[in-house]
């Protein structure tokens, strides 16, 4: 049962994640569930990841996703609003923005509101998870979630008798 119910879990997590508010009503949201030994790949990136960027916090994070049945990866493709008068990005427009390559600031801000609709489901539900970057950003160098996605958090959940996360180290 409890299997399932982490499936129920993550499936009502995109759910949220897809219905969040988002800019303009553009849709730029990706989503990926792994389970089980499908994260193997996302954990030895992280592993490797850590030890050349001597993260500890990637190894931490790593460990951890050892611990968990499934990970939810969500990501969000980049894209410009053309929204007259914003210079949210640090730009005087968008033609400025994309000029340097830069990073619309409404893309960072959509993903993040839809991270915090997964988290709010994740918690209604009764499951453990964090909200982590380095496994977005391993899921990222795999590009588990396609060549556009360029911004990824990782959600990992679990079901079981102790929080995987109450005691971590730094």
């Amino acid at each position: 049962m409890e299997a399932d119910g982490l499936l129920e879990a993550a499936r009502r997590m995109a759910v949220a994640a897809r219905t969040a508010p988002k800019a303009k009503g553009r849709d730029y949201i990706v989503t990926l569930l792994l389970l089980d030994s499908d994260m193997e790949p996302l954990i030895k990136e992280m592993e490797a990841w850590g030890n050349a960027k001597g993260s500890a916090t990637f190894l931490r994070d790593a460990a951890t996703l050892q611990k968990v049945a499934a990970v939810l990866l969500i990501g969000t493709k980049l894209a410009r609003m053309d929204l007259a008068g914003c210079g949210f990005c640090g730009f005087p427009d968008c033609a400025a923005n994309e000029k340097a390559g830069a990073t619309c600031a409404f893309n960072a801000g959509d993903l993040g509101i839809a991270i915090g609709s997964a988290a709010a489901t994740a918690a209604d539900m009764r499951v453990d998870t964090r909200v982590l970057f380095s496994a977005g950003r391993a899921a990222l160098n795999l590009k588990l979630l396609g060549n556009d996605v360029k911004l990824a958090y990782g959600f990992p959940i679990s079901a079981t008798g102790k929080n995987p996360w109450f005691d971590r180290q730094k």
